[in-house]
């Protein structure tokens, strides 16, 4: 086994279907990878135990219950392995402020210690209502979840860390926010599309890494999830200065890459946009 090494994230890809337990299997094996990898920190990808839309609602009122499936799996895989678990999402039926949601559910990333304790929360604030030219066609995430509104950070063994996931990668301004909070390394947990991944996934990754001069871990579906959905994969790992040091094709698996934070000290330092900034609207 690989000595743990503090500063050493594991993005974890998978294929998940539409079977709850067996996706669970499958995340457990995974993560139990990571751990020998000498990862601190493990980043489950979007959706990675509930992919259907159908399973959503139910799923978010049992997790948001006294005897949810996912979150104790989360803990436990924590605890056993010694190691911190970005959850990727999952759906939950109930505001961080502990009010019910009737009719959607919250797109939710759990982040838990080594401990196995639950350390923060963020629900996903951009919802992707959009036209896809591929066999699902129209995705209306809207319909489903409620968006959150919540900009999150959490100190973990790797560095500060700010949650998003998926489709907000495509505004910058939460990004933005994250940096003014002090992040080093941003996880975006992912289910993109093969269409918009193939085109997109790349320059837009690098682009909030080399603007906002911060790490990105990005863990991803990767194949083909249903008869019509496949999504892109292509988990990986991306420096502050824009080079994807780690990074992998299609298929379970996982990349893992020790975040060099006085790397990110470094570059703030000798190209200082931060304070170059003179738009702050």
């Amino acid at each position: 086994m690989s000595e743990r090494v503090s500063n050493r994230v594991a993005a974890i890809q998978m294929v998940s279907g539409h079977d709850i337990e067996a996706n669970l299997a499958d995340a457990e094996k995974l993560l139990a990878q990571a751990a020998p990898e000498g990862a601190s920190v493990a980043v489950l990808p979007e959706n990675f135990a509930v992919l259907a839309t159908r399973q959503m609602i139910d799923c978010g009122r049992r997790e948001a219950g006294p005897e949810p499936i996912i979150r104790s799996f989360l803990a436990e895989q924590a605890r056993k392995l010694g190691i911190w678990i970005v959850g990727g999402s999952m759906p939950v039926a109930k505001r961080p402020d502990g009010s019910d949601i009737e009719d959607r559910v919250r797109a939710t990333c759990l982040v838990f210690d080594d401990q196995g304790r639950e350390v923060a929360r963020y629900d996903k604030i951009h919802l992707f209502d959009a036209m896809v030219e591929d066999a699902h066609g129209q995705y209306r995430e809207s319909d489903t979840f409620e968006p959150g509104e919540e900009v999150v950070t959490v100190d973990t063994p790797a560095g500060k860390l700010g949650l998003a996931i998926c489709y907000d990668l495509r505004f910058p301004e939460l990004f933005r926010l994250l940096r003014e909070q002090g992040v080093d390394w941003v996880c975006l947990p992912s289910a993109f599309t093969w269409q918009t991944g193939d085109a997109h996934w790349y320059p837009l990754i690098r682009a909030r890494a080399i603007e906002n001069q911060l790490w990105v871990v990005a863990p991803g579906q990767g194949g083909q999830n249903s008869e019509r959905r496949r999504t892109y994969g292509h988990s990986l790992i991306c420096d502050p200065w824009g080079r994807v040091v780690t990074e992998m094709g299609e298929g379970p698996g996982l990349v893992a890459a020790e975040l060099d934070l006085d790397q990110v000290a470094n570059l703030r330092t000798r190209m200082p946009v931060w304070e170059h900034r003179r738009l702050k609207g």
